[in-house]
């Protein structure tokens, strides 16, 4: 006989990078393990207010796993490493693709956390780093992730560092974009795979090239949109997703009892 575990993935936020009206936050989850731990699964600059509002706070963060450099994603970790290294004296785990390691530390933490007295500042300072290296897996109290790498943004050099991310249970696996442009072509096989996924979706008029628009998603087979969740849209009204085929859209505080 099989024993299944359970973990709960809540989001924080379902909106866009820069989502201000409807009280909605930053597109950030936390997912629990069944031993009762916090995986952050990205840390935007909204994250102290968006884990306030679930009646948490800094100091029940474990781990975080970091999808890319946008700073809703990652724009709250100043925050978090600054009150856990002074308040809790714990490091939380810190999860990332080693070719994001040393941008995340140079290119966008370095200059406010490089402010201790007499000693050298790092990232290891303040985080107990754990770099997924070119397996694309990890493991986290017992559960094993899978990272899949997405197109999300085009620059003159290549392709943005972005990852998505895969829960992998025995019997079921849950896909959560992360960000990612609208790519059927590599993202397919992980849609077959999926138990669940979890998709991030814009809906603005006007396109910004940079994620699965809605228009595009709703051209995807019956089969696929039947088990996708649609997340991290703009402001205003939405559309009738469940009579497209989706799931529907996500609202912020919705929580997912997840079978592993």
């Amino acid at each position: 006989m099989q024993n299944f575990n359970t973990v709960k993935l809540l989001f924080l936020g379902t909106g866009s990078a820069y989502t201000l009206g409807g009280g909605n936050y930053q597109s950030n989850m936390l997912l629990q393990s069944p031993g009762g731990k916090n995986l952050l699964i990205d840390c935007g600059s909204d994250i102290r207010f968006s884990l306030y509002e679930q009646g948490l706070s800094y100091a029940d963060i474990d781990a975080v796993y970091v999808s890319h450099l946008h700073a809703d994603h990652i724009g709250g970790l100043e925050w978090l490493a600054i009150n856990t290294l002074f308040d809790t004296k714990k490091k939380p785990q810190l999860f990332v693709h080693e070719s994001l390691v040393n941008p995340l530390w140079n290119h966008s933490l370095a200059g406010g956390l490089t402010t201790l007295e007499d000693t050298v500042i790092n990232l290891e300072t303040y985080f107990d780093v754990k770099p997924i290296d070119q397996s694309l897996t990890f493991n986290w109290e017992g559960l094993d992730f899978e990272i899949v790498q997405t197109e999300h943004i085009h620059l003159h050099e290549g392709n943005m560092p972005s990852y998505g991310l895969i829960l992998k249970g025995q019997d079921a696996n849950y896909f959560i974009t992360t960000d990612t442009q609208f790519t059927p072509e590599r993202l397919m096989p992980f849609y077959e795979k999926a138990t669940l996924v979890f998709h991030d979706c814009e809906t603005s008029l006007k396109r910004t090239g940079c994620h699965a628009h809605y228009e595009d998603l709703i051209t995807l087979i019956p089969e696929i949109k039947s088990k996708m969740w649609l997340y991290h849209y703009q402001t205003g009204a939405l559309p009738d997703a469940e009579k497209a085929g989706f799931k529907g859209f996500l609202k912020k505080g919705a929580s997912f009892n997840l079978t592993i």
